[in-house]
């Protein structure tokens, strides 16, 4: 089995928008997915991505198979994750950690001096992501909703 990370060409475009539909459709009823899906809609239009270093997107490949992708975003000196997920039936070997490296090593390439990420209340996978490679929380933001 041979793991690698690439940054997106337009013949993913197809196959990372329904991996992004598959994740999105994971967190609907996580504790805070509504919120996060309406605060952060589903891309547009993933071809505008490609070779873009303000809003860089990243592949994981199993055996040459996409089956994971970060999203990330430069804004001034901090480049912050959007998204990041792998498929399923591909995790816990080692893909996400690879995704986030690439990610780790275009923030400092391009000079910015922060890596940001998030996780929803809950999502222990996410968080041990980022945990491992030495990102952790500075602000948690709590909420109620006051009316319907």
């Amino acid at each position: 089995m041979i793991i690698s990370v690439r940054r997106l060409v337009v013949d993913d475009v197809e196959l990372v928008t329904y991996l992004e539909a598959i994740a999105r459709e994971a967190i609907v009823d996580q504790r805070g997915g509504a919120a996060l899906l309406a605060e952060q809609p589903a891309v547009v239009s993933w071809a505008d991505l490609v070779d873009d270093d303000q809003h860089p997107v990243w592949v994981g490949d199993i055996d040459s198979t996409p089956v994971g992708y970060l999203e990330a975003v430069r804004l001034g000196d901090t480049l912050r994750v959007q998204q990041v997920f792998v498929h399923h039936g591909a995790r816990e070997l080692g893909l996400g950690d690879a995704l986030l490296a690439a990610a780790v090593e275009h923030a400092r390439r391009t000079g910015c001096t922060t890596l940001e990420g998030s996780a929803l209340p809950g999502d222990r996978l996410t968080k041990n992501l980022y945990e491992r490679a030495g990102i952790t929380a500075r602000k948690i933001i709590l909420s109620t909703r006051l009316a319907d």
